[in-house]
C-alpha cells in the first residue's frame, strides 16, 4: 500500500516495500516490471497498469478504451481501486457513454 512505501522510504529503503525489489530508474523498466505482474495476474498491477493508459504515463499513449479494459479486468480479479475507476469512467464518460444512474 502507500503506506507501506512512504514508512519504507522514511526509512531510507528506496525499494518496493513488499517484494524488496529496487524501484525502476527509468519508464521502460517501469513498465517491464508492471507487465511482469500483470502477466501474473496481479490485480493490483492490472489496475495500475490501467490508471497509466488512462494517463498516458511511462511512456504509453493515453488510451482510455484500454484503460477501461484493464479495469475491468482488476475488477473481475476483485480490485476495488478498480472499481472505482469503472465508476468514474461510467460517471464522466471517460472512454465509455456516460452514465450516473
Amino acid at each position: 500500500c502507500h503506506g507501506c512505501d512512504i514508512a519504507a522510504q522514511k526509512r531510507g529503503m528506496h525499494v518496493c516495500a513488499f517484494c524488496r525489489t529496487p524501484y525502476p530508474e527509468n519508464d521502460d523498466d517501469a513498465l517491464a516490471m508492471i507487465q511482469k505482474r500483470v502477466t501474473k495476474k496481479d490485480p493490483k498491477a492490472i489496475h495500475y497498469l490501467g490508471t497509466k493508459y488512462c494517463q498516458g504515463e511511462l511512456g504509453l499513449k493515453k488510451d482510455m478504451r484500454r484503460a477501461f479494459e484493464l479495469w475491468t479486468e482488476a475488477a473481475d480479479f476483485g480490485s476495488i481501486h478498480a472499481i472505482f475507476s469503472l465508476g468514474n469512467a461510467y460517471f464522466h464518460g471517460d472512454g465509455v457513454q456516460q452514465d450516473r444512474a
